[in-house]
């Protein structure tokens, strides 16, 4: 990492910032739903509606920010944070808060939603190649699980000494929108030091053997070139633009994503943290510290992941590490104390975003460097979709007294996802598996050739 170029530290921070927004507000927006009179069900339409709200706003602008500038619209996203931000810390209007969260990109679940994973990491994988890609990808998810456990301490611990000292429930949280606002001014200020290097690099028109032969005649063609240019070809559709190849590969994820999503909607941390509350009564200093500490181990867990994946490959990382954070999760309301359904939790952090790093890298290696910002747009508004319904689910649930229902199917949704990802991807290579496998082979035959030479001396 040191290594690396200060465009991939800035959005590494950058990162971190959003996550510890994310962070604080997540432990409290369920939290403060309910402080402002709501009941369960509407807690959960509200979840769900913020998230289908935010699907469209984020295929548009990943779909358009490699033609707009990727800076442009990461800023743009900052400002439109600090805005939501100052909206939830001065009304209390259950639809002008649900229009500033689709809006502004309010996080129900303390992961990324809206447009801004996406674009980072189609920048970062163009500022790495395929044998440091997987370790800037497992940073990545570091430094956010690190900024999210930040933001849930830290939250929940201002939150608590705010209601000490006298203010309401309903004030100490809108504290906590008001941070979040100047956090996003903060993340608009960062990105707009990222050089020009972070812009999409335009795709040549003229036909050509090969993508690098195109960059190359493209680079010694003339400025004033009078020759005329050939007519544009007729607009179509984005995914019809991907190639074959990708276009099957993504119906492919999409398909099993779309179980996955759909689990963790059903039990976001907005609602993991108001399951816990609400069964033992806790207050928010010791919530926000269960929800961190759990968030911290994950981090901790996502440093081994770049080096698990390059022993076993990317897909069994994904699957051996996320198979058993599913069964975990499904355990959690089983305990009636608090002490194991924190060890369930915390056990289950530690394993649930291993898989993050190498799908990322999994899904940058399966796709022409030029799609990559639009699959990854169109890969995460699936997400997105699937997602939105699962908190309306919960929230049904909830409201009927069987909250628990939702930790067991979100846990046999989520299996579902991993044994299907196996089934169907176990055996497909990728460029830096393909490296990885040829330096070991190399690696095996200088070793043979040293014994033997031992041997024969």
């Amino acid at each position: 990492m040191l290594a690396t170029s200060r465009d991939v530290h800035l959005l590494l921070l950058i990162r971190f910032i959003r996550m510890c927004a994310y962070g604080s507000s997540t432990l409290v927006l369920a939290l403060y739903f309910a402080a402002l009179g709501h009941s369960d069900t509407r807690i959960g339409l509200f979840l769900s509606l913020t998230l289908v709200g935010d699907v469209g706003i984020s295929l548009l602008l990943t779909l358009v920010a490699d033609s707009l500038g990727r800076r442009r619209i990461l800023v743009a996203g900052g400002c439109l944070m600090a805005l939501s931000g100052v909206v939830f810390a001065t009304s209390s209007n259950y639809w002008v808060l649900l229009l500033a969260a689709v809006v502004g990109v309010i996080s129900p679940s303390g992961n990324e939603i809206g447009p801004f994973r996406a674009i980072e990491e189609s920048t970062l994988a163009q500022l790495s190649d395929a044998k440091t890609r997987t370790d800037v990808f497992a940073f990545y998810v570091v430094v956010g699980t690190l900024g999210g456990a930040s933001g849930s301490l830290a939250g929940g611990w201002v939150t608590q000494a705010l209601q000490g000292i006298g203010w309401t429930d309903v004030a100490s949280f809108r504290f906590i929108f008001w941070v979040y606002a100047v956090l996003g001014l903060c993340k608009a200020g960062l990105t707009m030091l990222l050089s020009q290097k972070c812009e999409a690099t335009p795709t040549p028109i003229a036909r050509a053997p090969s993508p690098a032969q195109s960059e190359e005649a493209e680079a010694f063609l003339p400025v004033d070139n009078p020759a005329p240019a050939p007519s544009p070809p007729h607009k179509r559709s984005v995914i019809a633009q991907l190639s074959p190849a990708s276009r099957r590969i993504l119906l492919k994820l999409c398909c099993l994503f779309f179980f996955d999503s759909l689990a963790s909607g059903m039990v976001p941390n907005s609602l993991i943290a108001f399951y816990i509350s609400r069964k033992f009564t806790l207050p928010e200093g010791k919530l926000g510290s269960i929800i961190g500490s759990a968030q911290f181990l994950s981090s901790i867990g996502n440093v081994f992941a770049s080096a698990i994946a390059k022993r076993i490959g990317l897909v069994k990382t994904m699957v051996f590490t996320h198979l058993p954070s599913a069964i975990l999760l499904s355990l959690v309301p089983l305990p009636q104390s608090l002490g194991p359904t924190v060890a369930l939790l915390v056990l289950r952090a530690s394993l649930n975003s291993m898989d993050q790093a190498p799908r990322s890298a999994f899904l940058s290696a399966v796709v022409l460097p030029s799609e990559r910002t639009a699959v990854m747009g169109i890969v995460n508004t699936v997400k997105t979709m699937s997602q939105s319904s699962g908190p309306i689910l919960t929230g049904l649930m909830a409201n009927n007294s069987h909250f628990w229902i939702a930790f067991l199917l979100a846990g046999m949704l989520k299996a579902s996802y991993d044994l299907g990802l196996l089934a169907v991807f176990l055996h497909h290579k990728v460029e830096g598996e393909d490296h990885n496998e040829s330096r070991a082979e190399t690696e095996m035959g200088q070793e043979f050739e040293l014994d033997s030479e031992s041997e024969s001396e």
